[in-house]
């Protein structure tokens, strides 16, 4: 078994999860039917192409970064100018930066980090509005999920890094029906007939990610320590 990781980062994502109408929210982490998308990019498929495969990868997001949230009031018109269209919330994470992780075939995740360094088409995380923070950094390593979630380096910058302990939050699919049942699996994503299924995840933090530019412990400050004799 091995595991594909994507550094994802970038100056805004969204990664909405059952946003209808014109309030268009983000969770604080990467969807499995947003990450899908962006291999089925990757790999140059169409819409209306199949994702079965993508979609049996087993998956996994650590949030090294949660970002803070952007709320952006939408205004649009039609082509000529002649029709307004309706008001819209759209929701977005500012300065996030998360690591995917999916669990699968060796093979088959050799094929797609190639396809990500390689894209047939652009990359997005989550809205077309939203690229990514130049190449992203994608590895294949002989892992299960849950090892690779807890021994990944930190995905920040050394300065961020120092202002944070080992510590992350993480969620994965269960493997069992325990957890939150999440409506974010695709089935199909064509545009006259989307369809998504349902996973069960679980929440928790990460203890003792590797983190090498933290901080050493500072000595506690003891004033009164001068007047001893």
């Amino acid at each position: 078994m091995a595991v594909l990781t994507l550094r994802l980062a970038g100056p805004m994502q969204s990664w909405g999860v059952g946003s209808r109408f014109v309030r268009r929210t983000t969770r604080d982490a990467p969807s499995k039917s947003g990450v899908t998308g962006l291999l089925a990019a990757a790999l140059g498929r169409t819409r209306d192409a199949a994702v079965d495969d993508l979609a049996a990868l087993r998956f996994g997001v650590r949030i090294d970064r949660p970002g803070r949230i952007l709320r952006d009031f939408h205004t649009a018109r039609s082509v000529d100018g002649k029709r307004v269209m309706p008001l819209t919330e759209r929701f977005y994470r500012c300065d996030a930066v998360y690591l995917a992780v999916l669990e699968g075939e060796r093979g088959h995740l050799d094929e797609l980090a190639a396809a990500v360094r390689r894209p047939r088409f652009p990359l997005f995380l989550g809205r077309r509005s939203c690229p990514p923070a130049g190449l992203i950094d994608v590895r294949v390593v002989e892992q299960d999920l849950m090892t690779a979630i807890g021994t990944a380096d930190w995905q920040v910058t050394p300065a961020l890094a120092r202002r944070h302990p080992p510590e992350v939050s993480c969620e994965w699919e269960a493997e069992t029906d325990d957890g939150d049942l999440l409506q974010d699996v695709p089935i199909s994503f064509n545009p006259e007939h989307r369809r998504y299924g349902y996973r069960h995840v679980t929440r928790d933090w990460a203890h003792g990610v590797p983190n090498p530019h933290a901080r050493t412990a500072v000595p506690a400050h003891d004033p009164m320590s001068v007047l001893e004799p």
